[in-house]
C-alpha cells in the first residue's frame, strides 16, 4: 500500500513538471490542501478546451485521467463552475497549450 500524495504536493509538483516542459499553467481554484480533488483544464487557445478529471477504474484498481468535459472554453468554464459549487475543496490547474499537451499521460501523474 502506498501513501497518498497531499493535493497540495502534487499540485506544486505537476506545475513544476509542465514549467520544466514550458506549458504555461496557473491554479485558478485552490481546494483542500490534503484531500482535494484536482481538475485540469486545457485550454488550446483556440476557443476550445478540455476538462479532465482523475479516475478510479473499479476494474483495475488503477488510477487515469478522464475527459470530463469539452467543447467551447465557456462551456467548459461553466462546468468547473458547476462543479466548485458543488465541492468547494476542488483545485483547478489551468494549462495553455495549442498542441494540446497536459502530460497527464506521463508515468506517474495519475497516482
Amino acid at each position: 500500500m502506498s501513501a497518498r500524495l497531499t493535493a497540495d504536493f502534487w499540485v506544486r509538483a505537476y506545475l513544476t513538471r509542465l514549467q520544466a516542459a514550458h506549458i504555461p499553467a496557473y491554479v485558478v481554484a485552490r481546494g483542500d490542501v490534503t484531500a482535494g480533488a484536482v481538475l485540469v483544464k486545457l485550454a488550446t487557445l483556440d476557443g476550445q478546451a478540455r476538462l479532465f478529471q482523475r479516475s478510479f477504474d473499479l476494474m483495475t484498481g488503477a488510477r487515469a485521467w478522464v475527459v470530463l468535459a469539452e467543447g467551447a472554453e465557456a462551456e467548459v468554464d461553466a462546468s468547473i463552475a458547476h462543479q466548485r459549487r458543488s465541492d468547494p475543496d476542488l483545485w483547478v490547474i489551468e494549462i495553455e497549450s495549442r498542441e494540446g499537451r497536459t502530460l497527464l499521460d506521463e508515468e506517474g501523474l495519475a497516482d
